[in-house]
């Protein structure tokens, strides 16, 4: 059913826009089917529920049947004469038991019970992981394809610049220094372009890991999102992640699982309790010898008492006790990991958001610094090291925007993880702030409230 949300999800963004590249929608389906991480956690929850009806029928009747046929030759010596004989026999049993008071099977059915709570938590934390890795891969192939088209332009103008500097040293107007220092400039971008390009190369393939396809170009983030922070306080967030954090929710579940095996282990000293009936037919009897027809059945009360076990009942439950003990401790350390990380992801949201609009007043100011070095080099105020230094905090202010707009969105999506509230029309909703097409798209704002 989620699968089929999913895809009809996706069929009405590709018929809502001409797309032209593979947006985060498109990615995340390509993830959801191929994932192996996903299959596991998938057939894990399947195993939980299995072994919870394992035990929960080892309390119920337990019914067996056993037939057995048999050709027998016979040769007895009795006062110096020699019989034999031979003759087929047949052996009919059933037998049906039910346990009456068993309290370690009670305990283990309801271990079993929060194991299958365990493993279901620990799906949806699959399914949550996957999300935020699909959004922070994209992103991160997005970011190194940035970096790359901003050196570029960097070299590009750089170039243009030794041109004209080639232009002026050929007319004795600079000196031999100022070629050396422009040329020394273009080889390290060519230095950065090449690791530039390594980056993008790797992060291609951690996106191709999740898809397990070759991944195609990618749809750009738009210039016209409006990155707005997260409203409500951080210590109510905090407790919507205790409470909703699938993975705090399957360590819980895990130590219900853990207390009930000490229970269980327990009970392994208390008397067990069955009743069983057994019908008997048969026509061979004591040591295969022809009888007639004998029919027997059996109405029984089996009392079991544990009295001497040299240690096994007494160890088991040290075990199950310290098992327990173990994961008191995990997840005391998953809610102070969890505290760490809403806060951390909740303020650095913010402060990315913040970040973007002080980024962006950067990058205009250090155009207006470059375009005003530049006329001054023309006129001979400005050095050529100054235009140098101008271009490259130009590109530093273009990496930087750009840098923080992802990373508001990986801490969005970090912080809606942590919560547990993520869920596919995140997924939607940031996908719709990629470039859809090459027409004019209206103002997009990302949500103040990660609940709507």
């Amino acid at each position: 059913m989620r699968l089929f949300k999913l895809f009809c999800l996706g069929s009405c963004w590709a018929a809502a826009s001409a797309v032209q590249a593979e947006n985060l929608l498109t990615v995340y389906q390509q993830a959801v089917t191929q994932a192996p991480q996903l299959v596991s956690a998938q057939q894990q929850a399947h195993i939980g529920s299995a072994q919870k009806y394992q035990a929960l029928g080892e309390m119920l009747p337990q019914v067996t049947a056993n037939a057995n046929f048999s050709a027998v030759q016979q040769r007895a010596k009795f006062q110096n004469q020699i019989t034999n004989e031979s003759f087929n026999g047949t052996r009919y049993q059933v037998s049906v038991n039910q346990t009456v008071l068993d309290f370690a099977k009670f305990w283990n059915w309801r271990r079993a019970s929060k194991v299958e709570d365990q493993f279901s938590s620990e799906l949806v934390e699959a399914e949550h992981q996957l999300m935020f890795d699909t959004v922070n891969r994209y992103f991160a192939v997005l970011e190194a394809e940035d970096q790359i088209r901003f050196l570029t332009r960097e070299k590009e103008g750089t170039e243009q610049q030794l041109q004209q500097v080639q232009k002026r040293y050929q007319k004795k107007l600079l000196k031999i220094t100022d070629l050396y220092e422009i040329e020394a400039r273009l080889d390290k971008i060519e230095a950065d372009l090449i690791e530039a390009d390594s980056i993008r190369v790797t992060a291609r393939e951690a996106l191709r890991e999740l898809t397990g396809k070759p991944v195609g170009e990618l749809a750009p983030l738009r210039d016209d999102i409006e990155f707005l922070p997260l409203e409500g306080p951080l210590e109510e967030w905090i407790r919507v992640a205790q409470s909703e954090n699938p993975t705090l929710s399957a360590l819980i579940a895990a130590v219900a699982a853990a207390k009930n095996n000490v229970a269980a282990q327990r009970s392994r000293y208390l008397p067990v309790v069955d009743l069983q009936w057994t019908f008997f037919d048969t026509n061979t009897g004591f040591q295969s010898a022809r009888t007639s027809d004998n029919q027997t059945q059996v109405a029984a009360v089996n009392i079991s008492v544990p009295i001497l076990t040299s240690g096994v009942n007494a160890n088991r439950m040290f075990e199950a006790e310290h098992r327990l003990e173990q994961a008191r401790q995990q997840r005391e350390a998953r809610i102070r990991e969890l505290i760490k990380e809403t806060s951390d992801a909740f303020l650095s949201a913010n402060a990315n958001a913040r970040l973007v609009a002080a980024a962006q007043k950067a990058l205009a100011s250090a155009e207006k610094s470059l375009a005003a070095m530049e006329r001054g080099f023309n006129y001979g105020v400005e050095t050529l090291g100054d235009v140098l230094t101008a271009r490259r905090q130009k590109f530093l202010a273009e990496r930087d925007l750009a840098q923080v707009k992802y990373r508001y969105i990986n801490n969005r999506i970090r912080f809606l993880q942590a919560t547990g509230l993520i869920m596919d029309k995140n997924i939607a909703e940031v996908n719709q702030w990629l470039q859809a097409s090459m027409s004019v798209q209206p103002v997009v704002s990302a949500e103040t409230s990660p609940l709507q």
